[in-house]
């Protein structure tokens, strides 16, 4: 049913990503299909790396680690831009397009007022808005 994953990932919040990243590996195996693991970071150094290549050479790494753990075929894809906050929906989409992912497996935040209020939008609901894929979206 589902040949190609994609589960965003924020390298500095995997602690908090752990139940993600089973549901995918979980799916991973039950349909035989390959995890692309999908980051956006700016030009800038960042608390992971210091230069664009260097942080996606550790994003690489990530999806290896998390591949061979799992038992699943990985793959990543580091996109970066210079403004990753203003930019990071559309890069999302960018990247479902580049890894041809048919799923779409992410976190939300947990709701808050603001939520409420609708005076921010999640990720997530962006993507089930704008893209033409399953999300899966795992609170």
């Amino acid at each position: 049913m589902f040949k190609r994953i994609m589960v965003p990932v924020a390298l500095q919040h995997v602690d908090r990503m752990r139940r993600t990243l089973n549901i995918a590996a979980d799916l991973a195996r039950q349909y035989d299909a390959t995890i692309h693991f999908v980051a956006v970071s700016g030009t800038v150094p960042n608390a992971i790396a210091r230069t664009p290549e260097k942080f996606a050479a550790e994003l690489d790494l990530f999806a290896r680690e998390q591949g061979d753990e799992a038992g699943v075929d990985s793959d990543s894809l580091a996109l970066i831009t210079n403004d990753p906050a203003a930019e990071l929906d559309a890069r999302l989409l960018e990247a479902v397009e580049k890894t041809e992912a048919d799923l779409v497996v992410m976190g939300s935040h947990p709701p808050g007022v603001a939520d409420a209020l609708h005076l921010i939008g999640s990720h997530s609901a962006w993507l089930v808005r704008h893209s033409d894929v399953s999300v899966f979206v795992v609170r």
